[in-house]
């Protein structure tokens, strides 16, 4: 499975994030493209620690099936519900965003297994270096196929 800390899957994702453009029309969901680009970095927020939302009460019951279920190869589902903090809503600086984005996923990448956070995720529960690295890349992934890129 690919992961954020290859090397060949990192320039893939950061060539598709440099060809998102601000006009990208969306698949499916409803947010921006700009919006998509900063709930990607709130995403990075969480991987390295410096936001840690509490588990909700329904990831502690199916957080870790759900869990293994995202991280298969099966593509991540359209439409699925996201953690509050990750809502993004108003405008978004586009340029703005897209280098932060690019910025997140250089450090992310860089940090390797030492720069995941120890905190759990706040609906799949504890993960591994490994599993955040993958998790990132297919997140990622979804989202830029969200905007056809």
């Amino acid at each position: 499975m690919k992961n954020l800390f290859e090397p060949s899957s990192v320039m893939e994702i950061k060539q598709r994030i440099e060809s998102l453009e601000p006009s990208s029309e969306r698949q499916w969901g409803v947010m921006t493209p700009a919006q998509m680009l900063a709930h990607c970095s709130g995403w990075f927020e969480q991987a390295t620690g410096l936001n840690n939302p509490p588990r909700s009460f329904i990831g502690r019951i199916v957080g870790k099936m759900a869990k293994k279920s995202v991280l298969s190869d099966a593509p991540i589902r359209r439409n699925m519900p996201t953690e509050k903090s990750l809502m993004m809503r108003g405008d978004k600086d586009f340029g703005a965003e897209q280098r932060r984005l690019l910025g997140w996923v250089d450090r992310f990448s860089a940090g390797g297994p030492a720069g995941c956070t120890k905190h759990p995720h706040c609906f799949f529960g504890p993960m591994t270096p490994a599993e955040w690295a993958a998790m990132g890349y297919k997140h990622l992934d979804h989202h830029l196929n969200q905007f056809g890129v």
